[in-house]
């Protein structure tokens, strides 16, 4: 298969929120390259705006770089640059990470999640499938990360203004990593993407989350674990370092900047 008659497709690599990825090739530099593919079908152009937020976000470390977009009679199509492992890759194949690689990962993420928020933007699906290791980095043993998937990406700014707290009418996200105001169908904003990686650097260090065991046929899956989220503080096995970053995102509001130097701080003091 050839895409822009110079992109050829591989394997599959993976699957996002929507859209499936293959590792390709551009056949005339021979440079490796992800694909994107979502069928037109679906009707849902996720891959389009994905695109258009990767390109507004060019140039930013940590946020792959879209080489081409477009369509035929069948899919769009996205290709960005190769990357590595995800975070939840490297888990399976390596186990839990410590607490130190942990903490430098958290690091890493709250600079990017800051690039992001200050363009005006929440990402709305933090998990450790979707920041992956870089390929190419000068540092093999601290390689650089980059986020990914950001089809659930919305502006949290509209006109300089900051959007409206209200309801929503189901979860965004996922349930594993989701913040307790997305499991009340609350509106998202900044505050919510921090929490996400809290969670997510729990299950990093621990290897499991409290709440992982609920199966997602469930019906009572959105109560069970808010209500496993909301006791999360007396867990004694979660580092209090964690546990400080939790209480910290918990008493953000809904549009107030987060300190990000202070989250940052509390990260390097540990380590």
């Amino acid at each position: 298969m050839l895409i822009n008659k110079k992109y050829k497709v591989l394997e599959k690599i993976g699957k996002g929120t929507f859209g499936t990825i293959y590792k390709g090739e551009n056949i005339r530099t021979k440079e490796l390259v992800a694909i994107k593919i979502e069928s037109i079908n679906d009707d849902i152009k996720l891959i389009k705006n994905e695109a258009i937020i990767y390109q507004y976000l060019n140039n930013n470390n940590g946020i792959p770089s879209v080489k081409w977009f477009g369509k035929d009679t069948d899919n769009y199509y996205m290709i960005i640059n190769l990357l590595g492992d995800s975070l939840q890759t490297v888990k399976n194949n390596l186990g839990n990470f410590s607490l130190k690689q942990t903490l430098q990962i958290g690091i890493k993420i709250i600079y990017l999640l800051k690039t992001i928020h200050d363009k005006g933007l929440i990402h709305r699906d933090i998990k450790p499938d979707n920041f992956l290791f870089s390929l190419n980095s000068e540092d093999k043993d601290n390689p650089d990360i980059y986020i990914i998937d950001f089809g659930f990406c919305k502006p949290y700014i509209k006109n300089n203004i900051h959007i409206l707290e209200k309801n929503t009418h189901n979860l965004i996200g996922s349930y594993i990593y989701a913040s307790l105001n997305a499991h009340q169908f609350k509106e998202l904003s900044r505050r919510d993407d921090l929490e996400s990686v809290a969670y997510m650097l729990i299950y990093l260090n621990l290897g499991k989350l409290p709440w992982q065991h609920i199966s997602f046929n469930n019906p009572n899956i959105n109560e069970e674990i808010s209500i496993l989220k909301l006791n999360i503080l007396k867990n004694t096995t979660i580092p209090q370092v964690l546990i400080k970053f939790i209480i910290y995102v918990h008493n953000l509001t809904f549009d107030e900047f987060p300190d990000y130097t202070h989250i940052i701080d509390l990260f390097q003091d540990i380590i």
